[in-house]
């Protein structure tokens, strides 16, 4: 080979390795999976193995600054945080929060003084979250303690976090007894996704999910539940996050290359979609979408 070919190739595999990515960390619903006190056969092998699916959660990676943020605190954050900072060689400077639900936000109290007693940890969250936190305990001692800094972002306003990164948080539809729901889009030098791990039905949205599709590269879209009869004794209209099965067919119009960038993620422990090879993960594949996996990874 030509010296100077190859002189190109180390030079391009160097650069890609200097690209941020987007990492996810969790798949899971809030519960995460196994399930608290669930026995039934999505859950039972899980429980015999020892194996779980951490909660959804991605981090993003600066690797020329050895920087990372996470987007939520997962019940998982333990695990999550020492995947960022030990496998991915970073330093955790900033924590992007979506909503106060349980398994988006309860992480931040292993920064407090009860575990890793950390400084002003930089905790970017909309105006009714950042109310929430500085307000109720025992988030409020995080603040007062200053293991966290809260710093107010707002709905669809740009913020650059690194040289080549930038992320914007935008409003979406959800049950927000404490806090409003975002979602966000991140934005490298060459790519960018979008990361909405919950939302209501989509046409309860101002924004139309296709368009926007059509204009990003990846998206990772609410996956909670497969279809209408997954949990029979549960009220789903007190839980309307859009099926699988109805996001594929709203998005079916897109073009195959456009299918491909959704990845399905946030999914409940009762969702046959995480059963890999499954039948649902195999209806979904057939389709051109994609299931998220913890560990994938995304260029930006």
């Amino acid at each position: 080979m030509p010296k100077t070919i190859l002189v190109s190739l180390l030079i391009g595999v160097l650069l890609a390795n200097d690209r941020p990515y987007v990492v996810v960390l969790g798949i899971a619903q809030d519960g995460g999976a196994p399930h608290a006190g669930c026995e039934q056969a999505c859950c039972a092998e899980l429980w015999k193995t020892g194996e779980k699916e951490k909660v959804s959660c991605v981090g993003i990676v600066d690797p020329i600054s050895k920087q990372s943020w996470m987007i939520d605190a997962t019940p998982d954050f333990p695990s999550q945080y020492r995947i960022l900072t030990e496998e991915h060689e970073t330093k955790l400077v900033g924590i992007f929060l979506t909503h106060a639900h349980m398994g988006h936000y309860t992480g931040l109290l292993h920064l407090g003084r009860e575990v890793m007693g950390e400084e002003n940890v930089p905790v970017y969250a909309m105006s009714r979250m950042k109310g929430f936190l500085e307000n109720n305990g025992p988030w409020n001692q995080l603040v007062s303690l200053e293991n966290i800094e809260i710093r107010l972002i707002q709905d669809n306003k740009e913020m650059k976090i690194g040289e080549q990164l930038f992320i914007e948080p935008f409003m979406v539809p959800h049950r927000d007894e404490y806090s409003e729901t975002v979602g966000y889009r991140v934005m490298g030098k060459e790519r960018s996704l979008m990361f909405i791990p919950d939302i209501d039905k989509w046409d309860k949205w101002h924004q139309n999910i296709f368009q926007l599709i059509l204009n990003t590269d990846t998206a990772l879209l609410d996956g909670t539940f497969y279809s209408q009869d997954e949990i029979p004794h549960r009220d789903m209209s007190e839980i309307p996050h859009p099926f699988i099965i109805e996001s594929m067919e709203a998005l079916f119009e897109l073009n195959s290359t456009n299918r491909s960038k959704v990845h399905f993620i946030h999914f409940n422990h009762s969702n046959p979609a995480m059963q890999k090879n499954g039948a649902a993960y195999q209806a979904i594949r057939s389709k051109r979408f994609n299931v998220a996996r913890e560990g994938d990874r995304f260029n930006l």
